[in-house]
Formats: structure tokens, C-alpha cells, sequence
């Protein structure tokens, strides 16, 4: 065998290497997330986790940032996986939205740093995340964000075609409830309400996870039908067209 083609060789066994290390790391730190959720996550037990020299995880993610976001990317496959099992085009739009949010919400409840991770990186400004993140990385996250949201929209439009839901923008409609459900979910997280019994004596109350389960999934359908509820039965927001006044189809 050429000295060429042992240099391939090598130069692609270096790069599988590679690969299968970043998803050891990716792993670990996925299990660590779980285990203590991402505020007690760091490097140094991330490396001891797989074995390896903690400078050595530098070399294959920009940062910190970078890890988390990679390590969003793999749950939010799993959250995609989990919502194509459940939808069934079959359903009415109402229903199959109905069933994809509860799906969405069980997922946040079971990875309750799936919720921490997600939230950290909406809080960063376009700005911030192209600064901390690579654009590769950037690129990775966005098509994983992608799947779902582009699942959501393909329900809401099913319901804008029979008159269900609203009739607004379906994409940003999709990363509003993803954003929505999200902040919800944070509620269950912290576990705790506060109200005002008499002024000045605030009262914390513990928040019920199946009361703010319900809650997300109810405002998730109200959401989309927006404001459909306000108008009366039978009145588009869609301005008639010419064709539309005259009884024409398109």
C-alpha cells in the first residue's frame, strides 16, 4: 500500500477518533445534566466522567457554551423522536396538538435540564451565541431546533385549513408555544407560587407539577386558536379577495 493511501488512512481513522470522542463527551455530560442538572455540571467532573484530561475537552468544543449547546442538540433529537411516535396526521389538528404538547411537556418534566439548557441559550442574544458558539455548532443547533418546530407548524396549518386555529405566521408561531411551554415548564422547575394575602405579607405556596403540567397544555391549544375565540362564528380575519367575494374557488 502507497505511503498516500496509509496517510488517508490514518488521517480518517484520527478523524472517527475524534468523532467518537466528542460523543463520549456529549454523553457524559448529558448524564451529568440529568443527574445534578446544568448549574452543577462542570468540566472537571464532565473529563473524570470520561476519563480523559479536562484541557483535552477544549480541544474538541470551543467552550462551555459550546458543550451545552451540542448537548441540547442531542436532547432535542430525542424530543423530536419522541413527537414524531406520537403524532398521527390522522387526528384533527386540535387533538394532535393536544397530544404533542402533552408529549412536549412530559419530555421538560422527565429532563428537567432539557428545560435549564434550553432557557439558558434563549436568554443569550443572536449576538452573544455567535460569540460563544461556532458556526458549525450554530448550525447544528438551528436544524435540531428545526425538527420539532417544523412539526408544530405543520399542525398548525392542518388547523388554519379546517378553521380551527388562527390564521397567523405558523413559524413563529411554532417557536412562541416552544418558547411558552418552556417558560411554563420553569414553574415546575422552581416549585414554587407566590400571592399576596395582605400587602406587605407576601405567601410562597408550593406550585402542584401536574397543576402547571395542565396549565401549558391548555394556554399550547389556546394559543393557537388565538384569536378565533374573539370573533364571531363564521368571520375570517382574511380579507376577501375578488375572487373569494364573487364565489370563486382557488
Amino acid at each position: 500500500m502507497s505511503s498516500a493511501l496509509l496517510a488517508i488512512g490514518r488521517r480518517r481513522t484520527t478523524a472517527e477518533r475524534r468523532r467518537d470522542r466528542e460523543r463520549d463527551i456529549i454523553r457524559a455530560t448529558r448524564e451529568i445534566f440529568d443527574e445534578r442538572g446544568t448549574i452543577d455540571a462542570q468540566i472537571d467532573d464532565i473529563a473524570k466522567r470520561v476519563g480523559i484530561n479536562k484541557a483535552l475537552i477544549y480541544r474538541h468544543f470551543s467552550g462551555k457554551e459550546e458543550l451545552f449547546a451540542l448537548t441540547l442538540v442531542d436532547y432535542l433529537a430525542e424530543l423530536d423522536e419522541r413527537l414524531r411516535e406520537t403524532d398521527n396526521p390522522r387526528r384533527a389538528p386540535l387533538n394532535r396538538l393536544k397530544a404533542l404538547s402533552e408529549a412536549f411537556v412530559d419530555f421538560c418534566l422527565q429532563y428537567p435540564a432539557f428545560t435549564d439548557c434550553a432557557m439558558s441559550l434563549l436568554r443569550r442574544t443572536g449576538e452573544e451565541l455567535f460569540g460563544e458558539i461556532t458556526e458549525p455548532v450554530m448550525v447544528k443547533l438551528g436544524t435540531a431546533m428545526a425538527a420539532p418546530l417544523d412539526r408544530i407548524a405543520e399542525i398548525l396549518k392542518a388547523g388554519q385549513r379546517t378553521g380551527v386555529f388562527d390564521e397567523v405566521d405558523t413559524a413563529y408561531l411554532a417557536n412562541h408555544l416552544y418558547t411558552q411551554t418552556l417558560g411554563s415548564l420553569h414553574m415546575a422547575r422552581v416549585g414554587l407560587i407566590v400571592s399576596g394575602s395582605q400587602p406587605g405579607h407576601p405567601v410562597v405556596h408550593h406550585a402542584d407539577v401536574g397543576t402547571v403540567r395542565s396549565t401549558a397544555i391548555t394556554a399550547t391549544l389556546a394559543t393557537a386558536v388565538g384569536q378565533k375565540a374573539l370573533r364571531p362564528a363564521g368571520k375570517s380575519s382574511r380579507p376577501q379577495t375578488r375572487s373569494t367575494r364573487a364565489g370563486e374557488t382557488s
